[in-house]
């Protein structure tokens, strides 16, 4: 929410992966409020999804996605796209301000995600993604090689399982940019591999490794004054 209130671009809100509505509803309310247009949220709302919680049988989460956005007051403000991210992307031609990745988790379906809506990202547009400091291999391998790994970036960090970094392709390559980013890939490099053997559970060594490389990757709350500080330097 707060990525999407600062970021200090021009350009549309889009969400990649909605489910049920909890961030949709966050990002449509801060956009409302502070005149920031409307959220584009993509999702085919299948299920089962393999990042998706058990729906209990049922096939798809689209009613309740829309029965919550009612209750919160944020249905006018979201416009909703039942189509995976591909068939978005086909026909986009907008820059971004905001973007949001929250859906296919494993490399393939993360990595076209940003490799589809990337070219669209206004200059000092926020990209965050869901799920990359944890034990999903693909949307971590990503953030890391395709973001951390990128001079198209400026200022980045972590906040909980969460990467986001500004989209500054004129200037993410001084020193002071690349230096932070190489120093954030270094604990979440190591994390690609145990996040490859969790399948079995994070058990025995894997799980150590995964303590010992997590906290070293600063990821705790960002406060709104830091988040807006870093992204005006």
């Amino acid at each position: 929410m707060a990525a999407a209130a600062l970021a200090p671009a021009q350009g549309r809100n889009l969400e990649i992966g909605s489910f049920k509505g909890r961030s949709t509803v966050g990002i449509a309310y801060v956009t409302r409020e502070l005149g920031l247009g409307t959220i584009v949220a993509v999702d085919p709302h299948t299920s089962p999804a393999s990042t998706d919680p058990d729906l209990r049988g049922k096939t798809t989460s689209y009613e309740d996605f829309v029965a919550n956005l009612r209750t919160a007051g944020v249905l006018d403000r979201v416009e909703i796209k039942r189509a995976y991210s591909h068939d978005l992307a086909r026909g986009w031609k907008e820059p971004i301000r905001f973007l949001w990745i929250d859906g296919d988790h494993t490399y393939e379906g993360a990595k076209a995600d940003v490799d589809m809506f990337k070219p669209h990202l206004a200059d000092g547009a926020i990209i965050a993604m869901h799920d990359v400091l944890g034990t999903f291999e693909g949307a971590l391998r990503v953030f890391v090689e395709e973001v951390l790994d990128s001079d198209d970036f400026g200022p980045a960090g972590f906040s909980g399982s969460i990467g986001w970094a500004q989209y500054r392709p004129r200037d993410g390559g001084a020193p002071r940019f690349r230096r932070r980013r190489q120093l954030l890939a270094i604990p979440a490099r190591r994390l690609i591999g145990v996040a490859r053997r969790a399948d079995r559970g994070l058990q025995g060594w894997n799980k150590f490794l995964y303590k010992f490389w997590r906290p070293l990757a600063p990821h705790g709350d960002v406060s709104v004054s830091r988040l807006a500080h870093l992204i005006s330097e």
